[in-house]
């Protein structure tokens, strides 16, 4: 099938059918329910690979808004009132039916969004995985007990759920990251409307269908889950809306900012997922081959276009002029094109505004006194005439440029050498962002210094490991202006629901907390 999709752009269409996009009318939803109203305007799903146009998703309007969340903060009365496991078990049926649609639904992600094909099904393996991180949870969700310094007292505390649930993605996780959320979310008892990026909508429209149906054939309602479409606008009302206690967004730290400030404004709660900066520290005491590999995916996996991408490769000085030369060599190696097929490196960028950044990028490291190794550049060789292929590029810099201290979401890495580990972490941490970093080495007190307080600063520090592709096991978020929220495993789940601290007298006195006297 992945030869024919290369080959033949009526497979797209046959993904489309197995995946159940058939229709015109997709944007707002309710469950499996999609609507628009007269004041909607068209969105056209256009695909970067080729740059031909996949589909039409009408966007929400603000009456079609506020449907959508009166629907989910009235199906939220039910929903929480179903336990926990059985929360799960839907979470499982959804999980089955992604696996079903693996292929197809992969395929979608990597054509929509441009990333390779093999990174779109991983993107929806993904989703798989945290379903099943959430059926195990379902049957958890716990509390502590405490001893009260009272006699005949217990103490306790509990978690409940929260109400509606908002997300609002970005392009270059078009499905992943909602699923991150809503399958927390779900088990938790909140109910979810999602936002996805105007840059992949189909890939939301697809996603929000397979949910929907999980949660019907189950006997509940599709309010449960809700779907808008459109710009910021969007995102604006959804930030303002007291209906909404959590909202879930991920972007840019721009974006962040605004969307904090919102949130924070009515107290409700935020989960930012901002920048990435991220550093890779190559000592002399790595495994080169490893180091290479791993440093060459961070950078141009997904074309630079995750927020875990490695941009900056903090090298020992002893070997920095050998690994340049070999980097130099796989960068004239890398191969470029359709992202369906299985051979090629990497792909497109999300748009030309994407390329057009990139090259402005370029430009600036050079004109801040960057010297380019290999200086990328538009592509528009054949089956490369959507305008939003590019060759990666290898700059050297030093981090105190500005354009280094910003991310470029692009296959852009920058390079700089050390001479000591200190100072090394010094450069590592000398960012704003704090979300992923790494270290190679096979010496352990170099890797213990990189994990303790003197090291890493962000909120993912790995030794041997790229900075790009965490498990679903591990919380993940970053530390200073990358946000400070954390999405997935480990006890994510406490950020959907609520705590609730429980005191319990069963005796017959009233003793008072530290030791305070009140007589009648």
């Amino acid at each position: 099938m992945n030869e024919t999709l290369v080959k033949d752009q009526s497979a797209i269409d046959e993904v489309l059918s197995k995946l159940k996009l058939n229709g015109t009318n997709y944007g707002t939803a309710i469950g499996s329910d999609f609507f628009s109203s007269e004041e909607t305007e068209i969105l056209d799903s256009t695909s970067p690979v080729d740059g031909s146009s996949i589909a039409k998703v009408a966007t929400t309007c603000e009456k079609d808004y506020h449907k959508v969340i009166d629907s989910a903060a009235k199906a939220y009365e039910d929903w929480k009132k179903v336990p926990a496991p059985k929360r799960g078990e839907v979470i499982r049926q959804f999980g089955n039916k992604l696996r079903d649609a693996k292929q197809e639904l992969g395929t979608l992600v990597s054509f929509e969004m441009g990333k390779s094909l093999q990174e779109g099904l991983g993107e929806v393996q993904e989703m798989i995985d945290i379903c099943d991180f959430a059926v195990g949870l379902s049957r958890q969700l716990y509390g502590s007990t405490m001893h009260s310094e009272r006699p005949e007292h217990r103490m306790y505390d509990q978690y409940h759920p929260l109400g509606v649930v908002g997300v609002i993605s970005a392009f270059n996780f078009p499905t992943a990251v909602w699923a991150w959320n809503a399958a927390l979310a779900l088990i938790a008892g909140d109910t979810i409307v999602w936002k996805p990026s105007e840059k992949a909508p189909l890939c939301g429209v697809a996603s929000q269908k397979i949910l929907a149906e999980a949660l019907e054939e189950n006997g509940y309602s599709g309010a449960i889950s809700g779907l808008v479409t459109g710009d910021y606008k969007i995102g604006e009302l959804m930030t303002a809306d007291k209906r909404i206690p959590l909202v879930s967004a991920t972007g840019s730290i721009r974006m962040g900012r605004i969307v904090g400030q919102a949130v924070a404004k009515r107290f409700g709660k935020s989960l930012l997922e901002l920048g990435g900066n991220n550093a890779i520290i190559l000592t002399p005491n790595a495994d080169l081959e490893l180091s290479l590999k791993t440093a060459v995916f961070g950078a141009i996996g997904t074309a630079g276009q995750r927020c875990t991408s490695t941009r900056r490769l903090i090298i020992h000085e002893s070997i920095y002029d050998s690994v340049l030369e070999k980097l130099k060599k796989i960068y004239s190696k890398i191969k470029i094109g359709n992202p369906l097929d299985e051979s090629n490196h990497m792909g497109p960028l999300i748009d030309t505004l994407a390329v057009d950044t990139y090259l402005s990028a370029i430009e600036q490291a050079k004109q801040q006194g960057g010297k380019m190794l290999v200086e990328g550049s538009r592509l528009n060789e054949e089956g490369m005439q959507s305008g939003c292929y590019v060759s990666p590029s290898i700059a050297e810099v030093k981090n105190e440029y500005e354009i280094v201290q910003n991310e470029t979401f692009a296959p852009l890495l920058y390079v700089m050498k050390y001479s000591t580990l200190t100072e090394a972490i010094e450069l590592q941490n000398g960012v704003v962002q704090g979300l992923s970093s790494a270290i190679m080495t096979s010496d352990m007190r170099e890797a213990e210094l990189f994990l303790s307080q003197q090291g890493s600063d962000c909120g993912i520090a790995n030794v041997n490991v790229g900075t790009s592709g965490a498990e679903i096991g591990g919380a993940f978020g970053g530390e200073k202006e990358t946000g400070g929220g954390r999405e997935s495993g480990s006890d994510a789940w406490k950020l959907y629901m609520r705590r609730q601290t429980n005191t319990i007298n069963y005796g017959l006195g009233t003793p008072l907390a530290q030791g305070i006297k009140f007589d009648l």
